[in-house]
């Protein structure tokens, strides 16, 4: 797939606390931050982004790290142009403070701008409220987001922090025991939690799903893929459900799930009167 120039995407900048970054802009309607995966905001990111915006939402890219619109298949650059953006992409992102890789009972500090552009968003953009999708190193993060009322629609796709490197960590995801608390309470008041994983992957385990569901009950809403219906076409082994590995063909359990997460959107954000504590979205 060639780059994607983002011409179809309103370039713009936030500001909080002192720390300003690009966003990204497309659509008209109630506001969803899609907060991409390592190595960036790639082309199969922004084919989500505009899937988002089809539906009547305006799709919104912070850009936390990466070069916009960067092809990652080493078949577009060449294995060496690859690889060398690969390191300098994540070398950044592992010394930064913004972002926690490792610890664990803490949310990124990163979190805090997150939060403050998604009421920035939903100010400009009006609506019942905020959707979050996080992929990969951000899945976590539309979690973390979740302590504030406004947002009402939260994906986290393979979620993969803290890295799985024991039991552990498997076992837990990025947030701070107060803002698990405090999305907690909001689950039992109604929020609905949707996490989308591959059954075989390794970067998302299944002992953090099981977390999920123990910490959150029944409004944790959990999609666990068969990693045999990933794309098999995907640089990795099953792990992007919306981007990477998505098969987009009616049918095809990737584009179930896809379909799973637009739903929730129009639910919580684009229908009549929509209630944020409407209770758990049918997984079926």
């Amino acid at each position: 797939m060639p780059d994607d120039n983002l011409s179809d995407f309103e370039a713009a900048h936030f500001t909080h606390d002192g720390t300003t970054r690009a966003i990204y802009r497309r659509g008209t309607g109630p506001a969803v931050i899609i907060m991409a995966e390592i190595p960036g905001i790639t082309p199969k990111v922004l084919e989500f982004a505009r899937r988002v915006a089809e539906i009547g939402c305006t799709a919104v890219l912070p850009h936390l790290f990466g070069r916009p619109g960067r092809d990652p298949d080493p078949g577009t650059h060449g294995r060496v142009a690859t690889a060398a953006d690969t390191v300098t992409t994540m070398v950044p992102v592992c010394v930064s403070r913004e972002f926690t890789i490792l610890a664990t009972g803490r949310s990124s500090p990163v979190i805090t701008w997150l939060r403050a552009l998604a009421a920035h968003e939903h100010d400009r953009c009006g609506g019942p409220g905020v959707g979050a999708v996080g992929m990969c190193f951000t899945g976590g993060y539309a979690l973390a987001m979740a302590v504030d009322d406004v947002l009402v629609a939260p994906v986290l796709s393979q979620p993969s922090l803290p890295l799985a490197v024991s039991a552990r960590r498997r076992r837990t995801i990025d947030i701070s025991p107060g803002d698990l608390a405090r999305v907690k309470q909001r689950c039992a008041n109604g929020l609905t939690v949707l996490g989308l994983r591959f059954d075989s992957d390794r970067l998302s385990p299944a002992e953090r799903f099981d977390f999920l569901r123990e910490q959150l009950g029944d409004a944790f809403v959990a999609v666990e893929i068969d990693g045999g219906a990933a794309n098999p076409d995907g640089l990795l082994p099953p792990h992007s459900v919306l981007t990477e590995h998505l098969i987009d063909e009616p049918g095809q359990p990737t584009r179930a799930a896809l379909d799973q997460v637009l739903d929730l959107m129009r639910t919580r954000l684009l229908t009549p009167a929509a209630d944020p504590d409407a209770g758990p979205v049918d997984p079926a």
